[in-house]
């Protein structure tokens, strides 16, 4: 049996192309997996047009389709035309949702943080199409379940294959070379910043800890909207913060292992498990993450959980002022984090996982 593999893949600046080099090296240690058609093709799903290709091509030959993203409204509002949009919200939700449709299309310059979108996940054709799903939480699965019930659905967790660490004095020269004040203690966002990472209330979150303990804050990554990037600049320039672009995987590691707690929030959040918060958890750093199902799979006591909505800021400040005052409490949350990662991401263990469930689909 040979596997198709579908999927973005490196060089490609996002979080499912990272995942998915990982994971094509763990699978091809227990069987032939070829980036062309197989067998039976496996392909990645996320809400981008990097996925246009593979969603047209995961519906004409049915296979087993993971959903990084358990909302596909994005993908759907950047690959389709007005007309073709409102077919297929119609084909999810019935014939009565055409008028909420074409008002979705009329507003989807907001659609990056407005909740409406986020409530139709639009994922009936492909989840009915396949032949089973793979999803990373259970917020994923819900999301399939409600849209699909008779689909078949199987929870893997997000896979991390950890590279050799950077060394200590690398690590210290890097915070010398930031202009990071010895003692502080440092708070790190990753990723593309848009506006469901809650940007705006980290910042606000920062200055207002920042006057109860001695932090600092490094904000790493692209912004997608431009908006936001203008909206944010002013405070972006404060003290105390310091603000990189894109990091290519080795300057990532290099920049995640030189922090000292992450912050990874997401809401409105799409049933995603977060690359960078199992890559920040691995390396044994605290993590920040929205209390959400899609974060319920880990132990409460390897993580640090805020809550979405009127209480997010204040518990913000209270979580990072807490950790600060007490680096012992953020080793140990960031210890076992990385336990748990360890035992239950481990690259091996997650392909076996994907075998098992790409054996019953081609048989």
């Amino acid at each position: 049996m040979k596997v198709g593999f579908f999927s973005p893949l490196p060089p490609a600046r996002t979080g499912v192309a990272d995942y998915s080099a990982s994971l094509l090296r763990a699978l091809r240690s227990s069987g032939a997996v070829e980036l062309c058609e197989g067998d039976i093709n496996l392909y990645h799903l996320g809400n981008n047009q990097l996925h246009r290709d593979i969603y047209q091509r995961a519906l004409e030959k049915p296979g087993v389709t993971v959903l990084h993203d358990a909302v596909l409204q994005h993908f759907f509002l950047g690959c389709f035309s007005e007309q073709e949009y409102i077919a297929e919200f119609v084909y999810n939700y019935g014939k009565w949702g055409e008028d909420q449709a074409r008002e979705l299309w009329r507003g989807r310059a907001r659609s990056a943080g407005d909740p409406r979108y986020f409530r139709y996940s639009m994922l009936k054709r492909v989840a009915e199409r396949s032949l089973a799903l793979i999803v990373h939480n259970p917020a994923a699965a819900a999301m399939v379940k409600e849209q699909a019930p008779a689909a078949m659905i199987y929870e893997i967790p997000h896979l991390l294959e950890l590279p050799a660490l950077p060394c200590g004095s690398k690590i210290a020269e890097l915070r010398r070379k930031l202009g990071i004040a010895q003692g502080a203690f440092l708070f790190g966002v990753f990723g593309h910043l848009r506006e469901s990472k809650r940007l705006a209330a980290v910042l606000r979150a920062f200055h207002r800890a920042r006057a109860a303990a001695n932090i600092a804050l490094l904000v790493a990554g692209d912004f997608v909207s431009s908006d936001l990037e203008r909206a944010l600049e002013p405070v972006l320039a404060s003290d105390g913060i310091f603000r990189i672009g894109y990091t290519p995987d080795r300057d990532f590691w290099l920049h995640a292992a030189a922090v000292d707690a992450c912050i990874n929030l997401r809401y409105p959040a799409a049933g995603e498990t977060s690359g960078i918060s199992i890559r920040l958890m691995g390396l044994g750093q605290p993590v920040l993450m929205s209390a959400a199902l899609e974060t319920a799979g880990f132990p409460d006591a390897s993580c640090v959980r805020v809550d979405t909505g009127p209480a997010e800021e204040d518990l913000l400040v209270e979580f990072m002022v807490w950790l600060a005052r007490f680096p012992q409490d953020a080793r140990a949350i960031g210890d076992r984090a990385a336990a748990h990662i360890r035992e239950f991401h481990a690259p091996q263990r997650i392909a076996a996982m994907y075998w098992q469930v790409i054996r019953a689909c081609y048989h």
